[in-house]
């Protein structure tokens, strides 16, 4: 069954149409990448996918279900989790504790004032699993906001990733950062994608990001889509290279 269909939704603030009669499938395990100029409703997008916008017509399922009237929190339960353009992280926390809090949250626990020995067990395997998937062993005890913009990045998708999500939603994971940290977290995500079998959005800019990552690729601009396909079929579309590609080359 199709994870993720997103059915000619639209979304107009006034006058504006920032996203004009989309439509999207993502399948289990698929890594797709939305890419665009500036201003194309990438993001605007992403947030009618996870709920902090509500569509203006249109319709979104998740695994077979309409969630299209449900609030962020509830399709985070239902399985979808999402990074944001800016980091979102607790700075003053070491890397540990960010994902100790985002643990506790995915097991339900963040109400309760204290754990079982059982419990406490439990989360505290599952944070040393999260730092070693992340690459961020040797980085548990630090503050996050000592650490380079790539780490941060991802200790924020291993956050997200405690949620246990079947689909992440991945908004510019590597905006900002030099050669190294994006090689870094672009292996992080592609061993999240082939390792654990994860269904996997990304809003990238870095053209050689997407095309070493993506499986398919759909362009936006204007707020429409513009083309679909391959990496193969969007690097040879006229229409891309003339609406986007030609422009960053």
């Amino acid at each position: 069954m199709t994870l993720l269909k997103v059915e000619n939704v639209s979304k107009r603030f006034g006058e504006l149409v920032a996203v004009n009669n989309v439509s999207m499938t993502v399948e289990p395990g698929e890594l797709r990448a939305v890419i665009g100029p500036n201003g194309a409703g990438k993001t605007t997008f992403f947030n009618l996918i996870s709920g902090f916008l509500t569509q203006s017509s249109g319709r979104i399922l998740f695994d077979g279900e309409d969630i299209s009237a449900l609030l962020p929190a509830r399709r985070v339960w239902r399985g979808i989790a999402r990074t944001f353009q800016i980091t979102e992280v607790f700075p003053e926390m070491t890397t540990r504790e960010n994902l100790r809090i985002a643990v506790e949250v995915a097991s339900g626990y963040r109400t309760r004032t204290w754990l079982s020995r059982h419990a406490d067990t439990e989360v505290q395997a599952r944070v040393t699993e999260l730092l070693r998937q992340g690459g961020l062993a040797d980085k548990a005890n630090r503050l996050v906001g000592e650490l380079s913009h790539g780490d941060q990045r991802a200790t924020e998708i291993m956050m997200a990733l405690a949620l246990k999500p079947r689909l992440l939603l991945l908004d510019e994971p590597t905006a900002g950062m030099g050669e190294q940290e994006t090689y870094d977290v672009t292996q992080l995500i592609r061993r999240l994608h082939k390792d654990q079998k994860l269904s996997i959005v990304l809003i990238e800019h870095d053209m050689r990001v997407v095309f070493h990552l993506a499986d398919r690729i759909m362009v936006l601009a204007e707020g429409t889509m513009l083309a679909e396909g391959t990496p193969g079929e969007i690097a040879a579309n006229e229409a891309v290279q003339a609406a986007y590609l030609g422009k960053v080359a």
